[in-house]
């Protein structure tokens, strides 16, 4: 299954697609996503929240979480527990539930549906559509979590974890947002890239790498004369719609300001 500008070694797999829509079903509703999920990664105690967790620190996929687990992590200075990387709106609104603290990263719909179809291999309608699916999901609690843009997050974390430590009353350590730290950080995550995939990962598994590669990047620009076809305009109109509506919360609209002066 091909799509027009992307060769045959770039297809996209309708079985990827399948387990993809299906996770991003399931993982929308905390009653049948968390029972399942606490069953599966039950040997893992930095995914789902649970009532020693500190801070909760999600996303929908490929928007920079490793990034902000590491760069929080490393402002410590005593041990804190942080749960990342289920990528689902049932543990936002588990933690919410929960009150405990949680952050919430949001990156532009069409730059994370791109990143989507080169990590798993799927066409641009599902790739919105479970985009669009995950932050309606959260909208009702936007009032009780810290919304940052993708942006605001690179470009100063340590304003957002004040804005957490102002929010729930909590005392985090503050990271420095220079960039000799932040070439630390994405040390960490150049070590466990190799750690997890080698020092030479397969094409499959660069996929999975937490930060860009040339490779990646090119598939992405590929994919973009799918994602802007004329069918999905209306779909497009209607994520842009609530990216503004969910990154206006708290201090996420301060932090588009920010950028765009």
């Amino acid at each position: 299954m091909n799509t027009p500008g992307v060769g045959p070694a770039n297809t996209f797999s309708l079985r990827e697609e399948i387990k993809y829509r299906f996770l991003y079903l399931l993982n929308a509703y905390p009653t049948i996503y968390m029972p399942v999920a606490r069953l599966r990664f039950r040997h893992l105690n930095d995914l789902l929240v649970d009532w020693d967790t500190d801070l909760v620190i999600e996303a929908f996929g490929r928007s920079g979480t490793t990034f902000a687990n590491f760069a929080f992590l490393s402002a410590q200075d005593r041990p804190v527990k942080t749960v990342h990387h289920t990528h689902a709106a049932a543990q936002i609104i588990t933690a919410v539930r929960m009150k405990i603290p949680t952050m919430v990263i949001v990156r532009p719909p069409l730059e994370s549906a791109l990143s989507h179809m080169a990590r798993h291999r799927i066409p641009a309608r599902p790739a919105v559509v479970a985009w669009i699916r995950y932050h309606r999901r959260i909208l009702p609690y936007l009032d009780r979590i810290v919304v940052t843009t993708f942006d605001g997050m690179t470009r100063d974390f340590g304003a957002v974890i004040e804005r957490i430590n102002q929010t729930f009353g909590t005392n985090f350590g503050v990271w420095q947002h220079t960039k000799e730290n932040q070439e630390q950080i994405f040390e960490q995550i150049r070590k466990r890239n190799r750690f997890r995939f080698g020092e030479a990962p397969t094409p499959e598994r660069s996929r999975s790498l937490a930060l860009p590669t040339p490779e990646r990047e090119a598939l992405k620009e590929k994919f973009r004369i799918q994602l802007q076809a004329p069918e999905l305009a209306e779909l497009r109109k209607r994520a842009q719609c609530l990216f503004t509506q969910v990154t206006s919360n708290s201090g996420a609209s301060l932090e588009r300001a920010r950028v765009l002066a």
